[in-house]
């Protein structure tokens, strides 16, 4: 199986496609304005303590205050906050815990109001992202993430993945990482340190060691609603977490991209440096390697199979549901059970697909076809824990009910990708109403009339629907052809599946949007 990564910089930020054998199997938004990542440390403060729910409300400066419950104060709060009053007040001198005296552990059945105060400056690690009316929901259990191990900051234990069962090996992990971690930090061992040798361990642990002394220096000098470390990009965390021998592309469209990312690999894979390529096409990245295409079939109400059935998938506020029909596959088996079975296990692979590529995070119910069969049943969810074991969410799935129900529930740690149930059409936006499509041609040239004829502006790119780009570049001599004789001047034009048939776009020769004459 064949792993890529395609990365694609818009003005917002950035769009990233995982793909396996082709097909895209997660898919992120990463939005520059959105600045509070899962994983990223800040300096709060401590706004309002609330009994009821034994948590506390801290700002961290997004609009709504973040969520911190006791239980995710962790045991080692009281060290951690020591360390914070120390290091804010500059009496502690170094990032090292060599002499730092650690505090007693919490009570896990304690009350928050026992440790935290309101206005008590915190040091918090942000869980889950922004979601819907919530703030973003926070943790005082400090870790940061490196390729083959986590640093856990005043801890002493060393934890192996569950996932490395080999005995031996887990013996020699806890043997080597417990000989070089430095004192009061623990270390949680991932599943991809398996079979690693102890420099690439040691080169891991310093490259973390160096994040938390930088974070040590920001907080030294740092104000209320500072981030103190910062999570690495989107795409630079996929690569940390996934990348392995089946990847085989990286590709990349931005520059500054593409020497950030080769930098990062240059660190953690020297040898995957060659699969980076940085994109040169004519055509957008996504509009040249058919993911576009592949989107736009995603993330419909309904969802195709490949042999016949289809998915309807419904979001609500308190969870997803997604109902499995057989379409015109009813007649091409055997019998009503054995059509089920090759439905539901054509579905259960989509349905794994569909959870990663949308994020859906929650409680899932799936309405399988029924079947009368235990075993049929099993299969099912055997079929549905194979196709998610690659998912990097945590998740649980239930056998199925007797009414041919399937619980699943997983972990959801940022916004949804397309909650809303309904398509906006791209061409009216929802009004039910589009500019008379037959004036499109007329206004397109009478604003190329205005760019190129009175700004005199050359080497201009017209950006349009495909329906449109054939309107002028079909026949002899062509509308386009025209335009060069008229203008003494070549009009580029580029195709964009995204744009809606009345809509199109003027790029310079910098590639940055010219702004439109109003018609």
């Amino acid at each position: 199986m064949s792993n890529e990564l395609v990365i694609n910089s818009t003005q917002k930020g950035g769009r990233i496609a995982l793909l396996q054998d082709k097909r895209i199997v997660e898919y992120h938004l990463e939005e520059s304005e959105n600045s509070f990542t899962v994983g990223d440390i800040y300096l709060g403060t401590v706004k309002k303590l609330s009994s009821g729910l034994n948590a506390a409300f801290v700002d961290i400066g997004y609009e709504k205050d973040g969520f911190l419950h006791y239980q995710d104060l962790g045991q080692n709060i009281l060290s951690l906050n020591k360390y914070t009053r120390d290091t804010v007040a500059k009496r502690q001198q170094t990032f090292r815990l060599n002499g730092f005296k650690l505090e007693p552990e919490t009570d896990k059945f304690g009350k928050v109001s026992g440790v935290l105060q309101k206005n008590q400056p915190v040091l918090v690690q942000v869980v889950k992202e922004p979601i819907s009316t919530k703030g973003p929901r926070l943790s005082c259990e400090i870790s940061i993430a490196g390729r083959y191990i986590v640093l856990v900051p005043f801890a002493n234990s060393v934890n192996i993945s569950k996932k490395i069962t080999d005995k031996e090996e887990r013996t020699r992990l806890l043997r080597l990482l417990s000989s070089i971690k430095p004192p009061n930090f623990g270390i949680i061992v991932r599943t991809v340190a398996e079979g690693k040798d102890v420099a690439e361990l040691d080169r891991d642990l310093n490259n973390l060691l160096e994040k938390w002394e930088e974070g040590f220096k920001k907080l030294t000098e740092a104000k209320p609603k500072e981030k103190i470390i910062g999570e690495m990009s989107r795409a630079s965390s996929m690569l940390r977490d996934m990348l392995n021998e089946s990847f085989d592309s990286i590709t990349v469209d931005d520059k500054d991209t593409y020497d950030e990312i080769r930098s990062y690999i240059r660190t953690i894979a020297p040898d995957k440096e060659k699969i980076l390529k940085l994109y040169n096409g004519k055509n957008k990245i996504f509009e040249g390697l058919g993911i576009e295409k592949q989107l736009k079939s995603l993330f419909g109400r309904s969802v195709s199979l490949p042999a016949g059935g289809y998915l309807i998938i419904e979001h609500t506020e308190a969870l997803h549901v997604i109902d499995v029909n057989s379409g015109n596959k009813s007649n091409t088996e055997s019998d009503q059970e054995a059509t089920a079975v090759s439905v539901n296990m054509e579905a259960a692979k989509e349905i794994a697909r569909q959870l990663r590529v949308r994020d859906m995070g929650g409680i899932i119910v799936i309405d399988f076809i029924d079947m009368k069969k235990l075993e049929n049943k099993k299969m099912i969810q055997d079929k549905m824990k194979e196709e998610m074991k690659n998912d990097r969410s945590k998740f649980t799935i239930l056998p199925l009910s007797k009414f041919g129900l399937m619980q699943i529930t997983r972990q959801r740690v940022r916004p949804e990708l397309n909650i809303t149930t309904g398509e906006t059409c791209p061409t009216c936006g929802g009004t039910g109403k589009i500019t008379a499509s037959v004036l499109v041609s007329d206004q397109l040239e009478h604003n190329l009339d205005y760019i190129v004829g009175k700004q005199n502006e050359k080497g201009v790119t017209i950006v349009l629907h495909p329906f449109l780009h054939a309107y002028f570049t079909t026949g002899f001599p062509s509308r386009r052809v025209k335009w060069f004789f008229r203008y003494k001047t070549w009009v580029k034009l580029e195709q964009d599946t995204s744009l809606g048939l009345p809509d199109f776009k003027f790029r310079n020769q910098q590639g940055e949007d010219i702004e439109i004459k109003p018609t």
